[in-house]
Order: structure tokens, then sequence, then C-alpha cells
């Protein structure tokens, strides 16, 4: 993987991925968030901080209303201008994206995570794209830093803001399934301090290169949820490309879930989770997990269901019937109905 041309280089490992496939937040608290941009003053029109003309944002949303009036707003007063791709909402979040001005295209079903995505991709028309999660909220000149660090390192093929929850802690996850590499457990956990390369950037708001991106094929459209962004990056930088974290463009994380709740879902997540962690790491030759979670949480499930635990019944009986999936070749699209069982990998 190529680097950017002289960027400050990664003070070390943040936050792995939890078992349940979510990145974990930076164990130090911030008593409040920082500015956008403490490191240099915001890029001036001519230098990228201009209306984000040449950036679309592609945003996927279901059952996602309450998320997204924050998340458009922000976008908004970017002047990024906004594809949201519904995946067949049963709230308003046509409505509420439609209300502010952004392009709706409209699913007849739930496509997933990866596959609304790459439909929005392919729609926009603008050198480069904003892949983000609805319940995520670009903060003031977060949309110019990460256009402007794409002119000054043009062999970047991805680039990241920098996240930060609610409470003020830094989101920063700079290992994933298929960069295990960057580990320093008997070290104190550093943050970056400024644009740094990174082996995976979280795909919770991520930039690309709307190019590299097809060429790449967008996200794998055989995995429904979770892990898309795990295999992108190794694309991306097999293609030798570069994936930066911009510590200058801030994103906050919302308050709010990118979905509503809904019954069943802790189980439909789990079972997605561990479906997509087996399914690649079977693509990239790496030992299946499979058969460790299922005797793992199968036992745990049991357990649950003789204790009348309905949520240890979800949380395990979910991963445990997705790795049995995953181990007799069965189909995330299959379970959704999005295939025949049978025709998936």
């Amino acid at each position: 993987m190529s680097s950017p041309a002289n960027p400050p280089p990664s003070a070390g490992e943040g936050a792995s991925r939890s078992e349940a496939g979510e990145g974990l937040a930076s164990n130090f608290p911030e008593a409040s968030l920082p500015s956008p941009n403490p490191l240099r003053e915001p890029p001036s029109p001519a230098e990228g901080g201009g209306n984000g003309a040449a950036l679309t944002a592609i945003v996927v949303a279901h059952d996602s209303a309450s998320a997204l009036p924050d998340c458009l707003a922000a976008l908004t007063r970017e002047g990024v201008r906004t594809i949201v791709v519904d995946n067949a909402s049963r709230d308003a979040s046509v409505a509420v994206a439609r209300a502010h001005g952004a392009h709706v295209i409209e699913n007849a079903r739930n496509e997933g995570y990866g596959r609304a995505n790459n439909t929005g991709v392919r729609a926009a028309d603008t050198s480069h794209v904003l892949i983000l999660n609805p319940d995520l909220i670009l903060q003031p000149g977060a949309a110019a830093a990460l256009t402007a660090a794409a002119r000054a390192w043009p062999d970047a093929g991805l680039l990241a803001p920098r996240i930060h929850e609610p409470d003020g802690r830094f989101f920063y996850q700079p290992r994933s399934l298929l960069a295990p590499y960057l580990t320093n457990p008997k070290g104190v956990r550093a943050l970056p301090e400024g644009d740094a390369c990174a082996p995976f950037l979280s795909g919770a708001c991520l930039m690309a290169e709307r190019a590299l991106f097809l060429d790449l094929g967008g996200f794998d459209e055989e995995i429904f949820l979770f892990y898309e962004d795990d295999d992108l990056c190794r694309r991306v930088a097999d293609a030798g490309r570069a994936l930066i974290h911009v510590h200058g463009a801030v994103a906050l994380h919302g308050r709010g879930r990118s979905s509503a709740p809904e019954p069943g879902r802790t189980f439909r997540t789990r079972w997605h989770q561990a479906w997509s962690r087996a399914y690649v790491s079977r693509k990239y030759g790496l030992p299946s997990p499979s058969l460790g979670m299922l005797l793992t949480n199968a036992p745990k499930a049991l357990l649950s269901a003789l204790a009348f635990r309905r949520a240890g019944i979800e949380r395990y009986g979910g991963s445990a019937m997705g790795a049995w999936a995953a181990l007799r070749g069965g189909s995330a699209l299959a379970r959704e109905g999005l295939v025949r069982e049978g025709s998936g990998p």
C-alpha cells in the first residue's frame, strides 16, 4: 500500500472490533468535543473549503426517520449534495429525506447495506462519494477537510474523518479481521494526532474516489450486513491505494440508532455478524471461525432457553445459527429473500 505525500505518522493502535463485530470507542475520555480542526485553519475555498460540489453523500436508510434530520441538515450545511437510498422503510424516512432536499432512491425491499450503497454510488456523478450512516453528523468544515486531503494525496483510495461519540470519546479502529497485525498488547493505546495512514477505516463514514470504488466492484454484494468495510479496505489496499485517517475532519456519532428497534433485531444482527465474518474469512483464505462460534454460542443459547432468557436466546442463538449457516454453505442473501437458497456462495 502506498503512502500519502509526507503525512504525519500514525501514533499507534486504536480499538479493535469487538466480538460482536463493532468498533470500540477509545478509553481516553475527553471533556468536550474538540474543534473540527485543531491543527490547522479550515481550508479556504481555493484549498477545498467551497461547497463540496465534487462530492456526493450516500446515506442508506432503513426505518431511519429519527436519525436522518441531523445527518442531512449537516450535509446541507456543508454544501454536499445527498442521495438517500431507502431500504423499504416502514416509517417516514423517505418523506424526511425529501424534505431535506435529498435525491431519494426507493428500494422495494431491504437490499442490505452494501448493495444499497452500490446503487447510490452508481447514481452519483461526482469524482468522490461520501458513504455514511444516517446517525453520523458531519461537523463544520469536515467535507472541506476531506476533499482537501483527497487533493493533497491523490494516491488515497479511501479517507475517513475523526469520529467522536456524544460524550467526546474518540472512536478509532485501525485494525480489522483482515488487518490484525497492528497490535501493541503490552503498550498504551495511542491515538493519532494528525492525518495518518491506516490498514483499516470504519465504514461508518468513508470518502472514496468514485471511479476506483466502481472499478473494484464496490461493496461485496454477497454480504447483506457487516464486514463489508473490512473487505473493501483490503481490496483498496491490494490495489496499491492508501487508506487515510483525516484528523481535521470530524463527524459526531449521534445518540440514536441508524434504524428503529424491531422484534428479532438482535437475533438478525448476530446472525449476520457470524455469517459475514465466516464469509470474509473464507474469501481471503483465513481459518474459518464458524465451528468455534457454533460450539461457543449454541450451549449458551440452550441455557438461555432453559432459563427463559429471551435476550440470551436472541444473542447466542443468532450467533450460533449464523455460524451454522456458514458451515453448511448457506447464503445471507437467501436468508433475506434476495436470492434462492443454494444460489449464494
